[in-house]
């Protein structure tokens, strides 16, 4: 069989759904492929959103203990983990239903198989049970996303090893979990299954924690970890993993990781690579670099004028928000209209507890490349929205251009670091300095209020906290 459309688009993740809906919208007759049965892709069916659903509950748990030393005390909890699956499962099919709903109802054709490009205007797409149709297009986008990196000398026929779709998927409570990996992925799934009660061991190659944030902003995080975690083991690696009859005997080399420990589940989470090298893209003419990225211009378009990309597979960061803004733009220029992704900046979050939060420039990026910051830091200590949750651990963090003294970068530690961001965020875009932040009136008592008392730290206004004046 053989059908023909306007624009089709390979991948029905954030990315690529938008970009589907959005071309629809301005008239396009488009074909949306995705290999999986049901659309959303990664972040949606197996990341973004089961995580964050089992994060919330790992945080009842700890809320329920926490909130003892304030005079309310809850027995253990009992852990009902087909009832919790079922919940998170539920919170996925919501979303994946209303995707198929909006599909309709723009009249994408959605189409399940796997697609790889036979020429320039060709796609092959191969069903599950084994029939293949071809698809002539005038237009498409690459959507493909990036999958988990393994590591060499791991035995992962074990079913005991496990990547972030297969914790997500909670078979079991394992009582000892090895997390390969001290980033973002790998410490949302650590705070998940010690909460629910296993005992958990992190280690990470860097000298640190979650590597592309400040070290002031990790910090707070790390204590906490600390008093819920076995061990986390820094400037360590697994050198050797040995899959026995009653545990995985893992070995380690580093200082401060032990020669050899045995764990019942093995977690890797060491990064993601994108999926540009799947899909014969070459026979389309379409440059895929030795790592499977695709290089596109300030437009989305590949080295093939009617060929875009989008999401993972051209280059970090690999972040659902960044690959939606992209797919609008891809889908606008599709229809032919003027549009181009010309974000200043991209946010990051780590849903742990505390969560971290970060945009722009940090200290760590300046200090690198020499660009002269300014930066003003308000203490959640001094406020009084986070002392009465008893979360007085974080800080909010602005940097600012040190010639101009607008705002160039901000980091976030604390309760729901991840929603406030997104004002600095918006500052950035709009080159707000302190003063357009600090007398812009925010709602007391909130954490948000910290952002302008970081501002008015910085323009010297600040009457929360007693800030002595320089040189005097």
């Amino acid at each position: 069989m053989e059908s023909t459309t306007d624009l089709v688009v390979l991948g029905a993740g954030p990315g690529g759904y938008t970009a589907a809906f959005r071309a629809a919208d301005l008239g396009l007759r488009v074909v949306l492929v995705e290999r999986d049965t049901t659309l959303g892709g990664v972040c949606l069916n197996v990341g973004c959103i089961p995580s964050k659903a089992l994060l919330h509950a790992a945080k009842v748990i700890s809320d329920a203990r926490e909130i003892g030393a304030h005079g309310i005390s809850f027995g253990a909890p009992t852990i009902d983990l087909p009832a919790l699956r079922g919940w998170k499962e539920k919170v996925v099919g919501q979303l994946t239903h209303g995707l198929q709903g909006l599909a309709k109802q723009r009249k994408v054709d959605v189409v399940t198989g796997e697609a790889r490009f036979v020429d320039a205007h060709t796609l092959s797409i191969k069903a599950a049970d084994g029939t293949t149709s071809m698809l002539r297009f005038s237009q498409a986008v690459i959507a493909a996303g990036s999958q988990p990196v393994r590591l060499p000398g791991v035995p992962y026929e074990d079913p005991r090893v496990i990547d972030s779709t297969g914790a997500l998927a909670l078979t079991d409570i394992p009582q000892r979990l090895l997390v390969i990996g001290g980033g973002i992925i790998g410490l949302e799934m650590a705070t998940i299954y010690a909460e629910l009660g296993s005992a958990v061991t992190v280690v990470e190659l860097s000298d640190g924690l979650i590597p592309g944030a400040d070290r002031d902003l990790v910090k707070p995080l790390e204590k906490r970890l600390k008093s819920i975690l076995t061990a986390i083991h820094l400037k360590a690696r697994v050198s050797k993993v040995t899959a026995a009859k009653d545990a995985l005997v893992v070995n380690f080399e580093g200082e401060g990781a032990p020669a050899e420990a045995r764990f019942d589940r093995l977690l890797i989470a060491v990064g993601r690579r994108p999926n540009g090298s799947l899909l014969d893209a070459d026979k389309a003419g379409v440059m895929v670099d030795e790592r499977g990225f695709i290089k596109v211009d300030h437009q989305m378009r590949t080295n093939q004028a009617h060929i875009f990309a989008i999401g993972d597979v051209v280059g970090n960061p690999m972040l659902a928000h960044k690959a939606t803004h992209e797919g609008k733009v891809a889908a606008e220029v599709a229809a032919g209209h003027k549009a181009a992704f010309d974000a200043r900046v991209i946010p990051s979050v780590a849903y742990t507890d505390p969560e971290i939060a970060w945009v722009g420039v940090t200290e760590t990026d300046a200090l690198a490349r020499g660009i002269e910051i300014e930066k003003a830091v308000f203490p959640w200590a001094a406020s009084g929205r986070a002392l009465s949750l008893g979360r007085s651990e974080g800080l909010t963090k602005l940097v600012f251009d040190k010639q101009d003294k607008r705002l160039i970068g901000a980091g976030i530690v604390g309760t729901a670091a991840g929603d406030l961001i997104a004002e600095a965020t918006l500052a950035i875009e709009m080159s707000c300095d302190a003063e357009d932040i600090g007398l812009t009136i925010h709602p007391h008592p909130t954490v948000s209020e910290t952002v302008a008392m970081a501002a008015e730290m910085f323009s010297g206004t600040i009457t929360d906290l007693y800030v002595p004046k320089k040189g005097g």
